[in-house]
């Protein structure tokens, strides 16, 4: 059975993300990046972080064998492969919409941030019992 979530469930979480994370990229940044840019920003690792997940929970889990060393290592590298093209993604946005750019060296830092920062979701899913990376059940 495919993994799902109501579309309201998905858009008030990944928007909430992108306002919040978007706001310290808008204060970070010391206001070079107009906020909504920042916002716009954020939502790339928020919203495409969730349909890189429902890629791997729908099209690639059920194509592997039940070991669940093999789900680990391809969660792995799906998540450091949709990491990288989210920081493209991030990059190609920033040059379209500000006056800011992200050198090309941070942009290979797309894949292992985004797999940290599935590591920290999935631990606070596992603190809240319910199924995550760490436990096999998702």
């Amino acid at each position: 059975m495919p993994f799902k979530e109501p579309l309201q469930a998905t858009a008030l979480r990944t928007g909430t993300l992108a306002l919040v994370f978007g706001t310290v990229i808008f204060v970070a940044s010391a206001h070079r990046i107009r906020w909504p840019v920042a916002v716009l920003l954020a939502l790339w690792p928020a919203l495409g972080g969730h349909w890189i997940e429902l890629s791997f929970l729908n099209m690639v889990k059920p194509r592997l064998a039940p070991q669940r060393y093999l789900h680990t290592l391809a969660r792995l590298v799906v998540w450091s492969v949709g990491g990288l093209a989210i920081a493209l993604m991030m990059r190609a946005t920033a040059r379209t919409w500000s006056d800011t750019d992200i050198a090309w060296r941070m942009v290979w830092f797309g894949g292992p941030a985004f797999i940290a920062i599935e590591l920290v979701v999935h631990a606070a899913l596992a603190a809240r019992g319910m199924p995550n990376f760490f436990d096999g059940r998702q």
